[in-house]
């Protein structure tokens, strides 16, 4: 009796140990999600927006903390499918941007070529801006035409060739580095630009 009355404690024990950390929220493995794009005519050109969630895993956010800047590339190409030859690209916009943090302000921080610099008390807060990308140009290779459906792709990913070395071969032997989101395709046509009202 007494050896049976022992079990269901062990057991009642296990229980309550298995429902406690259950009850404990997993972190997350990090990862981007593109949620929307938008392309946009602006006077001569086009111009895209973007909208991802962006999350970090616990190596990439020691990584941050220890000085390590994470660099992030957003691509993006418009394509011309042609079923009589080779597929073309008429236009691509491909954008990096920086995002560190500072241990003696306490605070995150993005930059990147054509942005101004941006600070962010939290790494919520930053992500957040990181992942909505507003009037970014598009550089075209050949004329466009209205009316004319074109594939456009766009992928968003944490650049490993800007690591520094050691960093880059800890990469190959952990896929906590390996942040990447699925390349998204759309068909589409140009937008037309809005006239000018006298």
């Amino acid at each position: 009796m007494l050896r049976l009355k022992g079990l269901l404690q062990i057991m009642a024990a296990i229980l309550l140990i298995s429902l406690l950390f259950s009850a404990v929220p997993v972190r997350g493995e990090g990862g981007i999600e593109i949620k929307s794009f938008a392309l946009e005519a602006m006077g001569e050109g086009y111009q895209i927006s973007l909208d991802a969630d962006i999350t970090l895993n616990s190596t990439l956010e020691q990584a941050l903390e220890k000085g390590i800047i994470l660099y992030f590339v957003s691509k993006f190409e418009l394509i011309d499918s042609r079923w009589y030859w080779l597929d073309e690209e008429v236009a691509r916009s491909k954008r990096r941007i920086g995002l560190s943090y500072h241990a003696l302000t306490r605070q995150y921080y993005l930059s990147g070529r054509m942005m101004v610099p941006q600070s962010f008390d939290t790494l919520q807060e930053a992500l957040q801006a990181l992942g909505k990308q507003h009037d970014i140009p598009i550089e075209m290779s050949s004329s466009l035409k209205q009316g004319v459906e074109y594939i456009a792709t766009l992928q968003v990913w944490l650049d490993i060739s800007r690591l520094a070395k050691p960093v880059q071969l800890e990469w190959f032997s952990s896929k906590d580095w390996n942040l990447i989101s699925e390349k998204k395709e759309w068909h589409i046509k140009l937008p037309i630009a809005p006239q000018n009202l006298p």
